[in-house]
């Protein structure tokens, strides 16, 4: 009898507010190989990355901790250059990251990721052949997709009177929405409209077309309301802002909280971003870190995860059971001809990236033009104070 009850309550988790998932489905096998061991499994992901229980949501993590026994650290970092300077540092060990494609081409590079085994991830069958070997990990060796999206529009069409087809990047540099419009607050996203609007390649290395798009970022500037990442949600969701940029998946939370919000993914393309699964090179859990990946391979999970975050899942599997009004969502899901014009970001050369951050400074600057005398003058400042306290000095010995 005891064991019955035991057999029972493993078959089901049940999450903070209630969500339920059958256990059983799982491979006990595989998943129970350190069961009673004692050990656990440390985990970077970004910020609202994963279903936590909330909001009715099933508890991913406490559930993989309930199937293997393995106890789950989890901590977020906010960008990919964060989780970047961490792992570059070192001093804290994690065994799962989540970083975006361009920073996973640079972590190969650097050696900071290592192969994956697949053989111990049987559940990366489930993820899409067109997400295996992408531009940033070519073989498709180091990374196993987790989401993807793209950046677009989102906009109050109470305050934007375009018809939809009429809604694109040049409407960002319109002065008839000047104090209305909401940027990128990071250079690779900012320059990634200004090099789409334009007509650019999102990887452009080429100087010349990166300094064109520092020049209509500047003239830009005063139309801008202000530079965001999250805040976006507040000043959109409360009619603040009259359009902004962000994320397809983010927009639906947006949009949720009003319905006088919609988003538009740009015809004349876009950024096609990818998250994907990687184990960096320091950590010293590679079995559990495979276990937690394929957990969140499986597609039970991969849905709860959607379902949460509300990015495009590249996960077969999930998609085979996802219902069919977020299946035919043209925001998480756009068409193939939208797709074609997207553009995944690559690494950039060091020279390009140092490049682009000194442009992006000169356009934050409060006057670019001021910059450039501001600097001596102050320094002439400060070596005219220095001469003064030193003549005073001497003078004041004199009197003494």
């Amino acid at each position: 009898m005891l064991k019955k009850i035991l057999g029972f309550l493993m078959l089901i988790v049940i999450a903070a507010n209630g969500q339920t998932i059958d256990l059983s489905k799982f491979d006990t096998n595989y998943y129970h190989k350190y069961k009673d061991k004692n050990l656990s499994v440390n985990v970077y992901n970004w910020g609202e990355y994963i279903s936590d229980g909330s909001d009715g949501s099933l508890d991913v993590n406490k559930a993989f901790e309930e199937l293997t026994g393995i106890k789950v650290n989890y901590s977020t970092f906010a960008s990919n250059e964060e989780l970047y300077v961490k792992l570059k540092v070192g001093g804290i060990q994690y065994d799962v990251i989540i970083p975006s494609d361009y920073m996973i081409e640079k972590l190969i590079r650097e050696n900071l990721i290592r192969k994956l085994n697949f053989n111990n991830i049987p559940a990366h069958t489930n993820i899409g052949k067109r997400f295996k070997s992408l531009a940033f990990d070519t073989k498709g060796e180091y990374s196993l997709a987790y989401t993807w999206g793209v950046t677009g529009i989102i906009y109050n069409n109470k305050l934007v009177e375009e018809d939809e087809k009429n809604i694109d990047w040049k409407l960002l540099f319109d002065n008839k929405y000047k104090g209305q419009i909401l940027m990128y607050y990071n250079p690779r996203d900012a320059f990634g409209i200004a090099q789409a609007y334009l007509g650019y390649s999102l990887n452009t290395t080429d100087e010349t077309e990166l300094r064109e798009c520092a020049r209509i970022l500047k003239q830009q500037k005063p139309l801008v309301q202000s530079y965001v990442m999250d805040e976006i949600y507040d000043k959109m969701e409360s009619g603040e802002a009259a359009l902004g940029v962000y994320y397809a998946g983010d927009s639906l939370s947006m949009i949720d909280s009003n319905p006088n919000l919609n988003f538009v993914i740009p015809k004349k393309g876009a950024n096609l971003f990818v998250d994907s699964l990687c184990i960096p090179t320091s950590s010293s859990a590679l079995e559990l870190a495979e276990m937690y990946i394929n957990f969140l391979s499986e597609p039970e999970i991969a849905l709860a995860n959607i379902k949460y975050i509300n990015y495009a899942s590249p996960n077969d599997g999930a998609i085979a059971i996802m219902d069919s009004e977020t299946k035919n969502n043209k925001i998480i899901y756009p068409d193939q001809e939208t797709l074609d014009n997207c553009e995944v970001y690559i690494t950039l050369p060091d020279k390009t990236n140092i490049l682009m951050e000194d442009l992006w400074n000169e356009i934050l600057s409060n006057d670019s033009t001021y910059k450039g005398w501001t600097i001596p003058v102050s320094l002439g400042i400060i070596i005219l104070l220095c001469v003064v306290i030193i003549v005073l000095r001497k003078m004041k010995k004199r009197d003494n």
